[in-house]
């Protein structure tokens, strides 16, 4: 247990700023986990990381077991759609974390890549290894993962210069009046609610969405969407922009469903290869429960 007594000229600060001034040895994302999870606890209560404090306030935090600080192995199921000497391409399930991130530090692909290959790229860092792009825990499909340091850097520049096409199936709900279209408005962090992004903002990154739709249904459309960028939350942000959320995606206006996931599959990606320069196209099939869904329409 550590003991802090705040003094008067703490008043105003946040807490979770209050606690990474005082103890500097731990991250502020892991002192914001330890608030959340009710370790912290201010004149005995616990608060957000977004309290105020008055001044004068006793506080105690209970400090977690620090988590590996490199990833480790796990036997976990895999399904691998190509590999060579450079890339791995898995197609993720949905439902599993890509990386170790806030409280997840388990069962993501990289444990089970490590499991699986032993040694991958270490340009991400102990944490990511191999890991070039991700996609939403709950979003299906093919990544692509560098074996060598060489192949990240070189797949690493193909993203950055938009010579990776990617191709993603989604269920939205609504008619989409025209067959084709282009979205490309700037996303930039949500100011009022952090988790989410926004389009609704003048300013942010440069965003570009492409859609076709390939079915219609009574309360629903089918698309495939193109994206020339790869923009945190991109497709999911640009759909419900224009009044079209993904099924299933409660975050950015969805209404409930039975599914328990994003109607949002990573259908297929096209990339050169490092060694070879050939283009390689890899597929994911439309996983069951989509297929599914899809039926029941």
């Amino acid at each position: 247990m550590i003991h802090l007594e705040a003094s008067g000229s703490d008043s105003g600060k946040r807490l979770d700023l209050y606690l990474h001034e005082r103890l500097p040895e731990y991250s502020r994302a892991r002192l914001q986990e330890w608030i959340k999870a009710g370790r912290v606890r201010v004149d005995d209560t616990p608060q957000k990381r977004s309290y105020l404090l008055h001044g004068f306030e006793a506080i105690d935090i209970e400090p977690a077991e620090l988590p590996p600080l490199h990833a480790e192995p796990e036997d976990l199921p895999l399904e691998i759609l190509y590999e060579d000497a450079d890339v791995i391409a898995v197609n993720k399930p949905a439902g599993m974390v890509v990386h170790s991130g806030a409280g997840r530090h388990s069962g993501t692909l990289v444990n089970a890549l490590l499991h699986r290959f032993n040694k991958l790229s270490t340009l991400s860092g102990a944490l990511r290894p191999g890991i070039v792009h991700r996609l939403d825990r709950l979003t299906s499909g093919v990544i692509l993962v560098a074996r060598t340091d060489k192949a990240h850097r070189h797949l690493a520049e193909q993203f950055s210069s938009r010579q990776v096409e990617k191709v993603y199936l989604a269920l939205v709900h609504g008619r989409v009046k025209t067959d084709r279209g282009k979205i490309t408005t700037p996303i930039t962090r949500d100011p009022v609610r952090r988790v989410r992004m926004t389009a609704r903002l003048a300013s942010g990154r440069s965003a570009i969405t492409e859609y076709k739709v390939l079915g219609r249904f009574d309360k629903f459309t089918l698309l495939e969407v193109r994206i020339g960028t790869g923009r945190t939350h991109q497709i999911r942000v640009h759909l419900a922009s224009i009044g079209h959320p993904v099924a299933g995606d409660k975050l950015y206006g969805a209404p409930a469903s039975a599914l328990d996931r994003y109607f949002l599959h990573a259908h297929r990606i096209t990339f050169t290869s490092p060694s070879s320069s050939d283009r390689i196209l890899v597929e994911a099939p439309l996983p069951v429960e989509l297929t599914q869904y899809l039926d029941n329409l």
